[in-house]
Parts: structure tokens; C-alpha cells; sequence
């Protein structure tokens, strides 16, 4: 399925997801703008009867999702590519990584990496705060809310959406999550209410996160410089993200957010550094090593523990507050995430996604929350404290006036604080465009301006009409209609894959031995795999053997009654497509695919820029690294009948 926006053939605005999407949105900022402490109370209510009455299906439902996130990660589905079996990654790992970690919750960490531990050291859920025990306990919450559990959520939307869109062609937008239950009518009125569902979630989140996390920035700016602490300084801040942002998403997702996730990694590596060298570097190595065993061990009580014999208002202000952002966030992150991953394996995607951001944040957690706790109840820093429990802003700063060069820390920390907001800026901007355009991301610029101004001007409204609680907390409640969605499509994932390895496995059993395993005896397999051709050889033989042998089959096919197509593709190659609308298309094409040429091989030739190529088979599952060079008609024939019966006795199977 190919989306006519990417070849620049059709509009890319899809008008009405654009429109409605941007008339709800008004409508909503309006409410929380004029009637902030109405729109508060309905949706409090709304989020406290969630809490109370559903809480065990938020729990439930987010231990569903990381034991089905590692149960593919190590399954027999764990060698699927998100994309076609040939394909491979866009982006480096430290690259990918990089935009993983700034898109997914860098901002919370910048935010809650000394606040959280603190705060659950003085008020601890059950038990006495101030303690040995509470420090203990604090460090082991931190890590359970921000560990392995909020990557999940992640990662299963963003798997759902990669390879339902990279591997069988749908759009990449959040409506294809939903293509196991209701097939194509995603792309009518359903997909549609779908994407601008997300749309509404990505901007309110960003615009909200925006507005709040600026107060944070102007906390840092007044302890370096002394900026006064207003409304106005605020709006100027969020001006200047919300411009550096629409900079960013311009210049588009290989230089602006790639460039700028880079740096942002850098600098989170050398703050933690310096915290770590500054800091009590043994203290801080040995808390990591017992609060990961700590919170290993107890993962599977933790995901569980609703406090059923211990009622408390702590999980509704905490995890299941967790849980539901996470969740309501993961359209906007999990698009994102899809968006780079193209190329991996599941089980790559997986290890990357799931455990390797996680290990970054939870050293995070330990270099921060630890040394605070070490400073409060060791040390006897006990105004830093009292600081963080009047205003969780002022967190970070306040603990970074106790380091030696606090004024450089602290200058790092703010530039930081201020690149991860444009991060989080410019690719919701870029999920929102896509989401907009039918999952196009070749976009006009004014579509891209058009939304990365629009979360900055909600921001704005929010912030001075006093309406951002409000609106937080209704980006909260809407996750539990998107959870229910999101187990459905997991079934709905399952299946496919389920199908798609049935498939892979067929592919590798002959059910017609001898004449494409070995065509044309062992000496011309011999001589094929000694020679090493030339682009135009390979061409010349799609054109007078491959093409030929397709156009026969295709003729004996269409007497059969069948549908049938033979093309010429742009790169030369050739494509034969068989098979209705009932039945899922068969395709096999013949690609000419480029190679470097060995070194054994190139030490008897002067160029040392040659190249040679192969005449690859492609399946509609993608490359499958077989080179049929040098076959005869009569063999590419063999070739084809036998990749059609295994297709045929796939349908069996899963017929």
C-alpha cells in the first residue's frame, strides 16, 4: 500500500483530521482558558473516579504490556524485522538511542531525577519517612515508576505501529494499531477519530508539559542570573522553545531532532558525570548495584500491589498518575519511536527500547535522588528538603548550589532543561504533521510550522488563563479508553506475527527439491558463485531472462483465470503480481542489488571503487537473499512455481 503523499503526487493534508483535530483543539483551550476552575473539577472527578473504580485495570492492563513486550523480545518473533526482510536500520544505535532518550522522558528526569526520590524519603507510602528504611524504600519506587514498565508502554505502540507500517504498508499513523480488528476501515471515519484523538493528546501533553516545565527553566535562569520569577519571563521562554523547535522540525528529523538529540545525550552524560566525580562516587556505585537487585526482585509484588489491605490516596497520586501519562503519552512517543526504528528486529527493538533507556534512567535516578538523600540525612542538609517539598521546580537547582563549580553544573543543567523541551517540541511537531497527513513525512514546511506554533500558543493560553492543571488532568483520564484500544490491538499484533512466522518458516522448506536448490548441476552453481558481474550483466539478464520467464508464467497464469500483472519497476527491476482481492498478493521480483566487491578479490584489480552485482529474488515479505545470476528461463520458472506453492500452502495453513 503505497501513500501517494511520499512521491509528492497528491496533497499531503489530510482535511478531515486537520481541520477537526484544529477546531477541537480551540475548543478545548477555550473551555480550560475561560472556565479554568470548572474544566479542573470535571475532569478531577473524572480522573477520581478512574482511580477509584478502575485502578486494578490500569495495573493489570501495564503488566500485560512489559510481560508482552519481553515475551517477544525473546520468542521465536524476535527475528522479524520492523520492515522488509532486506532492510536495515536508518540510524546508528548511539544515534538512535539519542532520540529514544530525549523524545521519551529526558524532560522527567531533568524534573524528577532529584525531586521523586526526595519526596518519597519524606513521605514515604507505608512507614516512617526520614529513615534508613524510607531512603531504601524512596529509591525502590523511583526505579518501579520509571523502569522497565513506562519503556514497555512504549514499545508496544511503537512496534504496533512499525510494523504494521513498514512491513505490510499501511499508513504510519495511530489508526493502523487498529487494522486486526476492523481491516481497512481504518482508513474511513474510524481512523480518522483515531488520529485526531492522538493529535488532541500529543498537543495537549506537549503544550502542557511546555507550559509546566518552563517554570523550571525560569527557576534555573533566576538562581544563575537572577530572573525574576513571572507569567512574563515564562511566555518568552516558551516563545523561544516553541521557535528554536519550529527551527528544528524544519530542518527535519535527519539534521534538526537528530542533531539536537545528540547534544542532548552528550550533556546528560556529562552532568551525570559530574554528579558522579563531585558527588559520593562509592556511595552512588553501590546504591545502583542494591537498588536494581532491590527492584528486580520485587517486580513482579510491585506491579501487582494496588495496597488492597493498606488503602492510601499514594497510588492514585503516584503510580497510577505514572501509568496513565505514560500511557497517554505513548501515541505521541510511540510514533516517534516506530519513526526511527524501521530496519530493526523485534528482538533488537526490544534490547534497545526497552532495556537500554531504562538502564540510562535508572543510573539517573541513583546519581541524583541517592545523593540528595545522602545529603539530607547524612549530611544534614535539611533545608534542601524542605525546598524540594514547597516547590518540586526548584528541585535540581537547589541541589546543584551544593557542588563545588555549582554555577557551571548549573548552567549545563539549564541548557539541558531548555534542549530537551525543543526536543519534545519538535518531534510532537513532527507526529502531529504526520498524523495530520495520513503518516506522510514529507510534508510542506507551513504544515510543520503550522503545528510546532500551535503547541506553543496553547502553552501560552493555558499558562496565563491558569487552565494547564486542567488540561493535565484530562490528558490522564483519556488513557483508559487508549488502553483498552491498545490490548485489543496487542491481540491483533500477536496474530499477525503469529501468521508472519508461519510464513518465514515455509519459506525455507523445498517442497520441490532439486531445480532451484541446484539449477543446472554443480558446475554452473560452481561458475555462478565465481563470478562477480557488472550492473549492466545483471540488467541484461532481468531484461532478457528474468522478465521473459515472469511474462510466461503471467500468460499460462491468466489462462488459469487468475489475476496477473508483469512491470517494469524504476530501479530495473521486474515484478510479478499474482492474485485478487480474496486472497493475499503474491509477489516476486527480480532486483539488480549492488555490492562491495570482496578483498580477496580486489587485490587483483586496480578499481578499487568496483562494485558487482546480484539478481536478488523479493517476496512481498522483502529481500530474501537469494542470487539467481546466471539461471536459465526454465530454472527463474522453477524458481517462481516454487516460492508460489510455498505461498499456497501458507493460505492452507493458516486458511
Amino acid at each position: 500500500m503505497t501513500n501517494k503523499a511520499d512521491t509528492g503526487a497528491a496533497p499531503t493534508l489530510n482535511p478531515p483530521v486537520f481541520y477537526t483535530s484544529g477546531v477541537l483543539l480551540l475548543l478545548l483551550v477555550i473551555y480550560a482558558s475561560v472556565f479554568p476552575a470548572h474544566a479542573q473539577v470535571v475532569f478531577a472527578n473524572v480522573q477520581n473516579w478512574i482511580i477509584t473504580n478502575v485502578s486494578w485495570f490500569y495495573i493489570l492492563a501495564v503488566a500485560i504490556v512489559l510481560g508482552t513486550v519481553v515475551f517477544l523480545g525473546i520468542s521465536r518473533y524476535g527475528d522479524i524485522k520492523l520492515g522488509p526482510d532486506h532492510s536495515s536500520p536508518d540510524y546508528s544505535s548511539t544515534t538512535w538511542f539519542a532520540m529514544l532518550f530525549s523524545a521519551g522522558m529526558g524532560i522527567g528526569l531533568m524534573f524528577f531525577g532529584v525531586a521523586e526520590p526526595v519526596m518519597h524519603f519524606l513521605n514515604p507510602p507505608v512507614g516512617d519517612g526520614s529513615t534508613v528504611e524510607a531512603a531504601r524504600e524512596a529509591m525502590k519506587i523511583t526505579f518501579f515508576h520509571w523502569g522497565l514498565h513506562a519503556w514497555a508502554i512504549y514499545a508496544i505502540v511503537a512496534m504496533i505501529l512499525a510494523y504494521f507500517s513498514y512491513r505490510h504498508g499501511l499508513p504510519l499513523t495511530l489508526r493502523s494499531a487498529l487494522y486486526p480488528l476492523i481491516g481497512d476501515r481504518i482508513h474511513g471515519p474510524i481512523g480518522h477519530a483515531v488520529d485526531i484523538f492522538a493529535i488532541i493528546g500529543t498537543v495537549l501533553g506537549v503544550a502542557t508539559s511546555l507550559g509546566f516545565g518552563v517554570a523550571q527553566i525560569n527557576t534555573g535562569l533566576n538562581a544563575l542570573f537572577g530572573v525574576p520569577i513571572n507569567t512574563t519571563v515564562q511566555i518568552i521562554l516558551i516563545v523561544a522553545t516553541t521557535g528554536l523547535a519550529t527551527i528544528s522540525v524544519v530542518t527535519g528529523l535527519d539534521k534538526g531532532v537528530r542533531r539536537l538529540s545528540e547534544l542532548n545525550l552528550g550533556l546528560a552524560v556529562l552532568l551525570l558525570l559530574m554528579v558522579i566525580v563531585l558527588g559520593p562516587t562509592v556511595l552512588i556505585l553501590q546504591t545502583f548495584v542494591q537498588n536494581t537487585g532491590g527492584y528486580l526482585t520485587e517486580i513482579v509484588s510491585r506491579t501487582l500491589n494496588l495496597y488492597a489491605y493498606q488503602p492510601t490516596d499514594w497510588i492514585g497520586g503516584w503510580t497510577l498518575f505514572y501509568w496513565g501519562w505514560w500511557l497517554a503519552w505513548s501515541p505521541f512517543v510511540g510514533l516517534f519511536i516506530a519513526r526511527i526504528s524501521r530496519g530493526r528486529t523485534i528482538r533488537e527493538f526490544v534490547m534497545g527500547v526497552l532495556l537500554v533507556p531504562a538502564a540510562f534512567t535508572l543510573l539517573w535516578m541513583t546519581v541524583f535522588g541517592n545523593t540528595a538523600i545522602h545529603m539530607i540525612l547524612t549530611e544534614g542538609i535539611t533545608d534542601l528538603g524542605a525546598a524540594i517539598d514547597k516547590d518540586t521546580s526548584l528541585a535540581l537547582f537547589a541541589f546543584l548550589q551544593h557542588f563545588p563549580f555549582s554555577g557551571v553544573i548549573s548552567l549545563v543543567a539549564v541548557v539541558m532543561v531548555v534542549v530537551f523541551f525543543v526536543t519534545s517540541a519538535d518531534s510532537g511537531a513532527m507526529v502531529v504533521d504526520m498524523l495530520a497527513s495520513g503518516g506522510s513525512s514529507n510534508t510542506p514546511v507551513w504544515q510543520r510550522v503550522f503545528w510546532a506554533s500551535s503547541m506553543g500558543l496553547v502553552a501560552i493560553a493555558l499558562l496565563l488563563a491558569d487552565g494547564l492543571k486542567a488540561l493535565q488532568t484530562a490528558t490522564i483520564a483519556s488513557a483508559l479508553p487508549f488502553t483498552i484500544t491498545l490490548l485489543f490491538s496487542m491481540r491483533g499484533l500477536l496474530k499477525a506475527l503469529k501468521l508472519d512466522a508461519t510464513k518465514r518458516g515455509l519459506r525455507y522448506q523445498s517442497l520441490s527439491p532439486g531445480v532451484s536448490r541446484h539449477p543446472g548441476g554443480w558446475q554452473r552453481r560452481l561458475r555462478t558463485m565465481a563470478m562477480f558481474p557488472r550492473r549492466a550483466h545483471v540488467l541484461r539478464f532481468i531484461a532478457e531472462t528474468a522478465k521473459p520467464a515472469c511474462l510466461s508464467v503471467a500468460e499460462e497464469w491468466r489462462k488459469q483465470g487468475y489475476v496477473c500483472t508483469v512491470e517494469d519497476l524504476e530501479d530495473n527491476s521486474v515484478r510479478l503480481s499474482v492474485g485478487g482481492a480474496d486472497n493475499p498478493q503474491f509477489i516476486y521480483e527480480v532486483r539488480p542489488h549492488p555490492y562491495t566487491m570482496p578483498s580477496f578479490v580486489m587485490a587483483d584489480t586496480q578499481d578499487e571503487e568496483r562494485k558487482y552485482f546480484r539478481a536478488e529474488v523479493h517476496l512481498r515479505e522483502g529481500g530474501q537473499d537469494q542470487d539467481i545470476m546466471g539461471w536459465s528461463r526454465e530454472e527463474v520458472i522453477g524458481d517462481i512455481l516454487d516460492q508460489y506453492e510455498r505461498h499456497m500452502q501458507f493460505l492452507h495453513l493458516v486458511g
